[in-house]
């Protein structure tokens, strides 16, 4: 469904009026950005989400970290009776050890840190998720306060003009002055208007720089029309698309992998409650002397000794009790948390969808009967005017009714697409 522009016609006998400039300042239907364009970019050069990206590569380095083995430890000793009076006794040792992981320690870990990785890229693409949501949100702001300046540019310029006629009669004594000041007080209530819907769209153009890591003094023109925004149509039904946003929502499957990440804590407190034990291997040399009755002499004794063994670790205080606790509690809080956005996601489904819905009707009510009637209404009434059936009050009170007309249809467009952005936010489709 499209919902095409509803411009007012120019009053008669209005040529070299000043055109309006709205759509040549911030609008290019050629070299502009459309809110696909502004995703894209903001997915490249948004300095936050760069720094959460980060987080995949602290987790990448941690899962090398968990996959390495325990280093040896070489030992040196070196023992000597010189200091005590037995200058002939010394020993020297030269022993190795090694930590040896069993019950599985080092896999436990692995599984942990694959887990985290898995869960930090899960966690990247919610933010890519949500970052492209919040520019399709500010884009369709931008829009929509485009759309409206239009619209009151235009009805402005109208006005001038319809002043100039008034003002030409008012000197031929045509009309009353009284009609020429009330329509001069409509043109700077416009004019007013106007200044303050262009703040507006400044104000969203630098939410949607900032968004998309636009320097601020870069020129910015928007390309896409609100009536016709570039995301997919949502599903047929509300149940094809909650059974998409279960299967698809990256923070939802972000969920499950912190309830695994908890499941594999658990697992890898199992294994390190196990004893841990260490491989011992010595080399011993050892000089002595052996002292004889006299009159034979004192003569040097030395040996040569290697020794082996094993350390095990006795479980009797730390058995890793805490820890086990910890991480089967961990499982429980992940579970709940995961269930309870499941509630969520369908909740926010259900509300996208249902307001998707709702603007939808609105819009073609606003198109079929709204908008054509209140069109029809002001030609008429200016048609009467310029004959002296309507007096000026009556146009003026017509055309308000137009601009609040036209309003309402513009915060219709903006909620459809919004609604249609929150939606494909919501089922979590893939971001351009």
């Amino acid at each position: 469904m499209s919902f095409a522009r509803v411009r007012l016609p120019d009053y008669p006998g209005s040529e070299g009026a000043a055109p309006a400039t709205a759509t040549a300042r911030y609008f290019d239907a050629a070299q502009g950005a459309n809110s696909n364009d502004l995703v894209r970019r903001a997915l490249a050069g948004n300095v936050e989400l760069a720094a959460a990206r980060l987080d995949i590569e602290r987790a990448r380095a941690r899962l090398r970290q968990a996959g390495l083995r325990p280093n040896p430890a070489i030992e040196f000793e070196q023992t000597t009776g010189r200091l005590t009076g037995s200058a002939g006794e010394r020993d020297t040792t030269i022993g190795f050890a090694l930590p040896l992981e069993l019950g599985g320690k080092r896999q436990r870990r692995i599984d942990v840190a694959r887990a985290e990785l898995e869960a930090a890229e899960a966690e990247v693409a919610d933010r890519e998720r949500r970052l492209a949501a919040e520019v399709r949100t500010a884009y369709a702001v931008a829009t929509a306060a485009l759309r409206e300046l239009e619209t009151t540019e235009s009805l402005n310029n109208v006005d001038l003009q319809t002043a100039r006629v008034i003002e030409a009669r008012v000197i031929e004594g045509e009309s009353a002055p009284l009609e020429l000041n009330l329509l001069r007080v409509e043109v700077d209530r416009l004019r007013s208007r106007r200044a303050l819907v262009e703040g507006r769209l400044q104000t969203a153009l630098l939410r949607l720089k900032t968004l998309a890591g636009i320097p601020p003094a870069e020129p910015l023109r928007l390309s896409e029309d609100l009536a016709a925004p570039l995301i997919p149509e949502p599903p047929p039904s509300l149940d094809a698309a909650v059974d998409i946003a279960l299967r698809t929502r990256p923070d939802l499957r972000l969920a499950r992998l912190t309830e695994e990440v908890a499941q594999a804590g658990l697992r890898l407190a199992h294994s390190q409650a196990l004893p841990d034990v260490t491989a011992i291997g010595r080399y011993s040399l050892s000089h002595s002397v052996t002292d004889l009755p006299p009159p034979l002499a004192p003569f040097p004794d030395r040996d040569h000794l290697l020794t082996f063994g094993v350390s095990i670790g006795i479980p009797v205080f730390n058995r890793n009790q805490g820890a086990r606790a910890d991480a089967a509690a961990a499982i429980a809080q992940t579970r709940k948390r995961r269930e309870f956005l499941e509630t969520v996601v369908r909740s926010e489904v259900a509300s996208a969808f249902a307001r998707y819905e709702a603007a939808g009707s609105a819009l073609a009510t606003f198109e079929q009967g709204v908008l054509a009637r209140s069109m029809q209404n002001i030609i008429s009434i200016r048609g009467a005017y310029e004959i002296g059936a309507f007096r000026v009050t009556d146009l003026l009170v017509e055309q308000r009714r137009f601009v609040d007309s036209q309003r309402e249809f513009i915060e219709a467009l903006a909620e459809r697409y919004q609604a249609l952005a929150d939606l494909q936010a919501a089922i979590g489709a893939p971001v351009q």
